[in-house]
C-alpha cells in the first residue's frame, strides 16, 4: 500500500526518536541552556514504550514505510534500544533499519544492536581535532570516543557513514582532513548544511557552507564526479571520487532543498508525527495507542494526516520564516536529524 500526500510524495520512511534526551550540548542541536533554563526534557510516562514503538512501527509499515531509522536524542542512552530494534527487525514489511548516533557510546554497543537486527548507522562527527570538536559538542567528548564507536560498529559487520555538519566560522577547516581521513578508512563521509532547525541554534544564512562551496573545495584536491542517486527520495547528493577510491555525501536541505522528493515522517519520542524537520506542531498518536483504538482506526489517522501534508519549508524559506514569525519550529533533539 502507498500513503501519498498533496503533493503525490509517498510516504517511505521513517525516523523513530526513542529519547529527547543527549549527553552532547552541540549548539546546532540541544544547547546547554534554552531562553536561560536547563533544557526541559520530557518525563518518563511521556514516552513511548516499547510495545508501543514497535506497534506503531508495524502500523506504518502497513502504510507503506520499508526504512526506519532509531533516532533521538541520543538514542543509545535508552536502555531499550536492542528491545526495539529487535521488534522492528520482526516487522517483515521494514527492509531497512538504521541508527543515527554521536558514537560515544556505541563501542560498548554495537554488537548488541547488530545482534538486535540494527544494519546500518550513521555517527555524527563535526571534526577530528579535540578543541573544534568539544567547543561545539559542549565539551562532552573527546574525538577518541566516536573514533572507538565508529571501529566498534564497522567490527560488528554494521554499515557507517558519517555525518558532519559544517559551520562557516566554526568548523569549515576541518571539513579536509574529514574528507582524507574517512576516505581512507572506506567509510562514507556526509556533510550537512548548517540549517535552522528548532528554535535556538542562532542560524544564520552567513554561516552556511553551501553545498557548491563544499564541492569546491573537496573537488580542489580530490576531483569528483556525480553519482545517481541509489533510490528516490535520497537525503545525500552522491558523489564518486575520480579515482576510484570511495564517495562522499552532501546533504543541502539550505541551498538546494529536496522538498519534492522527501518521502520522511518522524515520530517523536513522546508519539507526536511530525511530517517536516521544520513543523511548527506534531499529530498526537501517543492518545489514541493509550485509547481502545485499533490498528486500522490508527492507521486511518496517520493516513488523514499524511495525505494533508504540504511541507516545503525549505524550499520556501525566507517566506516560510516570515510567516511563522513568532511560532516555534519543533526542537532536533526532540524528532532527530
Amino acid at each position: 500500500m502507498e500513503t501519498r500526500d498533496y503533493y503525490k510524495r509517498t510516504l517511505r520512511d521513517l525516523r523513530i526518536s526513542v529519547t529527547d534526551r543527549c549527553n552532547f550540548r552541540c549548539r546546532y542541536c540541544m544547547p546547554e541552556e534554552i531562553f536561560g533554563r536547563e533544557y526541559p526534557f520530557l518525563a518518563r510516562d511521556h514516552l513511548l514504550s516499547v510495545d508501543e514503538t514497535v506497534r506503531l512501527a508495524g502500523i506504518f509499515a502497513g502504510l507503506g514505510v520499508q526504512k526506519m531509522r532509531i533516532t533521538g536524542g541520543e538514542p543509545i542512552l535508552r536502555k531499550e534500544l536492542p528491545e526495539i530494534i529487535a521488534g522492528i527487525a520482526g516487522i517483515k514489511e521494514v527492509k531497512d533499519i538504521a541508527l543515527t548516533t554521536n558514537g560515544s557510546l556505541l563501542a560498548g554497543q554495537a554488537g548488541k544492536l547488530r545482534e538486535a537486527g540494527l544494519m546500518r548507522v550513521a555517527v555524527s562527527l563535526d571534526a577530528l581535532d579535540d578543541e573544534i570538536f568539544m567547543r561545539m559538542n559542549g565539551g562532552k567528548s573527546r574525538v577518541k570516543k566516536v573514533l572507538e564507536g565508529i571501529d566498534a560498529a564497522a567490527e560488528a559487520g554494521l554499515k557507517v557513514k558519517v555525518n558532519m555538519v559544517v559551520q562557516k566560522g566554526v568548523n569549515e577547516h576541518a571539513l579536509l582532513p574529514m574528507v582524507r581521513y574517512f576516505r581512507e578508512k572506506g567509510h562514507i563521509l556526509r556533510m550537512i548544511e548548517y540549517m535552522d532547525v528548532g528554535n535556538t541554534n542562532g542560524w544564520d544564512w552567513k554561516q552556511v557552507i553551501s553545498k557548491k562551496e563544499m564541492l569546491e573545495r573537496i573537488g580542489a584536491e580530490f576531483p569528483l564526479e556525480p553519482v545517481e542517486p541509489n533510490y528516490p527520495g535520497e537525503v545525500a547528493s552522491r558523489f564518486r571520487f575520480l579515482d576510484g577510491k570511495g564517495e562522499i555525501g552532501i546533504i543541502s536541505s539550505v541551498s538546494d532543498a529536496f522538498c519534492s522528493t522527501c518521502t520522511r515522517g518522524r515520530l517523536s519520542a513522546d508519539g507526536m508525527l511530525y511530517t517536516c524537520l521544520f513543523a511548527t506542531k506534531g499529530h498526537d498518536l501517543r492518545t489514541l495507542l493509550r485509547s481502545d483504538a485499533s490498528d486500522e482506526e490508527i492507521a486511518l489517522q496517520i493516513t488523514d494526516i499524511w495525505e494533508q501534508r504540504h511541507d516545503r519549508y525549505s524550499l520556501e524559506r525566507e517566506a516560510a520564516r516570515e510567516e511563522r514569525s513568532g511560532q516555534a519550529k519543533v526542537e532536533m533533539s526532540r524528532i532527530g536529524g
